[in-house]
């Protein structure tokens, strides 16, 4: 290590959980963000046992504690039917069983939290208005390229800049991400604008052929996040794109009256077309390195996509703190997140094919075969995402 900071391209959450992980291990920072203001976009956020371990590795457990939405268990529903397929508990068995709790929170205020963690910070600087165009590297040095502004030298640059990360393109050259043609739309409510007879202190999913609608309390229960998507084989990458009611509604025709109120509620829906990518084993350049979504973009269907980043900060600042040459700390990091975040890549596709959208037989697998799960079950089942903080395979 030299006496220059590390420097992270992208303040969102993988980039300030960087931040914040490397300050715990006294190393100094630099997170350069393109945008003016540091702020995160989204809505609702699941955050599982995986993301409270990483909480507390980060030095943020107790402050994420007390503004998270302690649900009592996730729900999967049969969105023709209107009947519940299974619910798995989160009481405190669950709690017992990874350690750590299973909570919903906005994304704003998770992104809140790990930003006042990097302000109070001596170790962290943060700079804003700087688009990261690419990177050099020479000797024990690295640069960060800055439209119309001076390069920044540093010891190692850590790509969390997300799903059209510059410093993968420069690294990988692997074109733009794949499109998924499926279509989320988001939308936050008022808790007494949702049915009475909805108003469920879960996550619940409502599943069903080509479509699904996910929602959940959040705010201390004033409001429910709602996410519904359906397979619209779009294929231009969309992010944000207010659309009108009749909009979403198109496509869910086929299912219950009861799950189709809940549309009906929703306002102020904004759209995504979903992206991802195919698992990749070269993360590394040198001194430089890609985390959370820069690496590994996935679909939403493991709520995963910024536990993962969590998990990814974690372990590299551990792999520093290891020391060693950067470049082998680097291909440490690596080592380590490889295998489990693609698996979580490769699975957040299967899940979203055989659990989300499945019709006809393969629906009614998924049902005989989750209906027969006992707690336990559940538990042992999930062991190997929610038991770990990042550090291993």
């Amino acid at each position: 290590m030299t006496d220059h900071p590390i420097l992270v391209a992208g303040g969102g959450i993988g980039g300030l959980a960087t931040a914040a992980g490397l300050a715990q291990k006294g190393l100094r920072s630099v997170v350069v963000e393109q945008a003016s203001d540091l702020r995160e976009i989204g809505a609702g956020i699941q955050i599982g046992p995986n993301a409270f371990h990483c909480f507390d590795t980060l030095g943020v457990g107790q402050t994420m504690r007390r503004g998270a939405v302690y649900i009592d268990a996730l729900r999967l529903m049969d969105a023709r039917s209107g009947e519940e397929i299974t619910r798995i508990p989160l009481g405190e068995d669950f709690r017992a069983y990874f350690g750590n709790p299973y909570a919903v929170i906005h994304r704003a205020d998770l992104h809140r939290v790990l930003l006042d963690a990097c302000i109070a910070s001596p170790l962290v600087e943060i700079r804003t208005a700087h688009r990261v165009t690419g990177y050099s590297q020479e000797g024990t040095k690295t640069r960060l390229h800055i439209d119309g502004q001076h390069d920044i030298t540093g010891a190692a640059v850590i790509g969390a800049e997300g799903l059209h990360s510059p410093i993968r393109s420069q690294m990988i050259g692997d074109g733009p991400p794949r499109i998924s043609g499926h279509t989320t739309y988001r939308s936050v409510i008022p808790a007494d604008q949702m049915p009475q007879d909805l108003r469920w202190n879960a996550a619940t999913l409502w599943a069903g052929p080509k479509c699904h609608i996910v929602h959940y309390p959040l705010k201390g229960g004033k409001m429910y996040n709602l996410v519904v998507t359906y397979h619209r084989d779009l294929q231009e990458a969309v992010a944000g794109r207010p659309v009108s009611r009749d909009e979403v509604m198109q496509g869910f025709e086929h299912i219950a009256p009861r799950a189709q109120k809940i549309i009906e509620h929703g306002d102020n829906w904004k759209m995504w077309v979903l992206c991802d990518r195919d698992p990749i084993s070269n993360w590394v350049d040198g001194r430089v390195a890609l985390l959370g979504d820069s690496a590994h973009p996935m679909l939403q269907y493991f709520a995963q996509g910024a536990c993962m980043a969590m998990e990814d900060a974690v372990c590299l600042s551990h792999c520093f703190a290891e020391g060693g040459p950067v470049e082998d700390v680097l291909l440490r990091y690596q080592q380590k997140r490889l295998v489990r975040t693609a698996r979580v890549q490769m699975n957040s596709r299967l899940i979203g094919d055989y659990i989300y959208h499945p019709d006809d037989a393969k629906a009614a697998v998924r049902d005989h075969v989750m209906k027969g799960m006992s707690p336990e079950d559940w538990c042992r089942q999930l062991n190997w995402l929610y038991g770990s903080n990042g550090l291993e395979n």
